[in-house]
């Protein structure tokens, strides 16, 4: 389909149109839509006004494009197409090579235009990912991807044929959606819920259930808390007693706040495996459970969507074969501590890339709106706010790059040898400095920041989300 032709008219041509930011559109078909009445727009230069109540997206919507009828002679627009400093990773650094940099400008895109529109909508709704997101990353291996390196991913085209691909991305381009509970429904459960099976599960677990779950076509969470122990995994209840013959485990107990445990009411049976923790005798054994009779699930309401599946899951006399256990019996301890390391990073990473989207958003809201007849940015209260985000957000950025570096270079012992303080260090951090963040976004923004729509709704969105982070994987005070 041809472009629309574009013409070029006097300001005394469009007397009766408005303009934004050098842009003149034809208000006739909305003028009974718009809220304020046409007499508001129509005959001026409305950018001031518009950016002042807007995000630029909205012109971008096809129902609003068409109708821009053309330009305003000699001006140029000033808004669209500007580019933001800070607001991006600086991937020219010694930890990023020209292959990691085009890996990332394939997931965003990928990101921008597969990923993006469903999760507007799915946050929005509460309802879990479409299956049609979950296949076009299969087809590119991005679930596998997510996991990180290792023989998972042996034999597999990543990305179209990008062969070096880099976790830290692929999870700081899915954040850029502001879409916090869109984004553990992305199958969090299965990057937390998964490393455990191919690093202590046996070859027969692993051939029987890896290949469907990074296919997208079958689902896994973790449960480890309870009513009763959160942080404080040596006081979990939930108990596994061996049966008469020694063959099967017999699973007793609860768990809450379970990350994709079920996404909604409609679709709970959707869930396939648990990866579970309980007492057996002595220690912690951390067992496969796959749905079956005795397992029930529903529904926990949070302060972030329903499409994250978080779930209140029941065992009630489930019978497991003996052969999903992973790790030593009784040693499930290990088990556990070693995968909080990948758990609590990915965390980081996915506050570090928030961080960075609060300030594009604060940046772009104090430069257009004007505030004493200036425009928000020129108060010198203001930039402060910014500039604290800034170092704050870079600072987490440098941390995590130089722990991410160190794991890429570490075997999966020595990792939990060597970095669980680290890493949990970083996370109480990061997660102190997203809070701090976005309670001066929300500054920034006014009531737009605590409104759940128009410009500030990312803004509000964050900050009512934000602690979900200093609390999943273990409360920041308490490891």
């Amino acid at each position: 389909m041809a472009a629309k032709e574009l013409k070029e008219f006097t300001l005394e041509e469009v007397a009766q149109w408005v303009i934004i930011d050098g842009k003149v559109y034809d208000l006739t078909r909305f003028k009974d839509l718009h809220p304020g009445g046409i007499s508001v727009l129509t005959g001026k230069d409305a950018t001031d006004t518009f950016y002042g109540l807007h995000r630029h997206e909205v012109l971008e919507r096809p129902q609003y494009k068409r109708l821009q009828v053309g330009t305003v002679k000699g001006q140029k627009s000033v808004i669209f197409g500007r580019r933001i400093g800070r607001t991006e990773p600086s991937y020219h650094s010694p930890y990023y090579s020209d292959n990691h940099r085009q890996f990332q400008k394939a997931v965003r895109r990928f990101i921008d235009e597969v990923v993006y529109p469903d999760a507007q909508a799915r946050e929005e709704d509460g309802k879990r990912p479409s299956q049609i997101v979950f296949d076009k990353m299969a087809d590119l291996n991005l679930h596998a991807m997510r996991l990180g390196p290792g023989k998972h991913l042996k034999g597999r085209v990543l990305m179209g044929g990008i062969v070096k691909p880099e976790e830290l991305i692929i999870t700081q381009e899915l954040v850029r959606c502001g879409a916090r509970g869109y984004g553990d429904g992305m199958l969090g459960g299965q990057v937390i819920g998964l490393p455990p099976v191919l690093n202590f599960g046996s070859p027969e677990l692993q051939a029987r259930i890896v290949p469907d779950i990074l296919a997208g076509k079958k689902f896994i969470c973790l449960a480890i808390s309870e009513a009763a122990a959160g942080s404080d995994v040596m006081g979990l209840q939930t108990t596994a007693v061996l049966s008469e013959d020694g063959k099967e485990w017999i699973i007793n107990g609860t768990k809450k706040w379970i990350t994709n445990g079920t996404t909604n009411v409609r679709v709970a049976r959707l869930l396939h495996y648990i990866l579970l923790t309980c007492f057996f005798k002595d220690g912690l054994t951390v067992i496969l459970v796959e749905r079956g009779p005795g397992v029930e699930t529903r529904q926990i309401k949070t302060s972030y969507s329903t499409a994250a599946g978080t779930a209140y899951i029941t065992f009630d006399n489930v019978r497991v074969p003996v052969g999903n256990t992973l790790g030593e019996v009784g040693g499930g301890i290990f088990v556990i501590l070693s995968n909080f390391n990948h758990e609590r990073w990915v965390m980081c990473c996915s506050s570090a890339r928030a961080q960075r989207t609060l300030i594009e958003e604060c940046l772009k809201w104090a430069t257009q709106r004007q505030a004493f007849g200036k425009p928000l940015i020129s108060q010198p209260v203001i930039r402060a706010k910014i500039a604290g985000m800034i170092e704050r957000t870079e600072s987490v950025q440098s941390w995590l790059e130089n722990i991410t570096y160190q794991m890429t270079h570490m075997t999966y012992k020595q990792q939990s040898q060597k970095l669980a303080g680290p890493i949990a260090f970083l996370k109480s951090y990061s997660t102190r400095c997203a809070q701090d963040t976005a309670r001066d976004a929300v500054q920034v923004f006014g009531g737009r920041g605590i409104t759940k729509t128009g410009m500030g709704k990312f803004v509000e969105h964050y900050y009512r989300t934000v602690t979900f982070d200093s609390l999943l994987g273990g409360g920041m005070e308490l490891y």
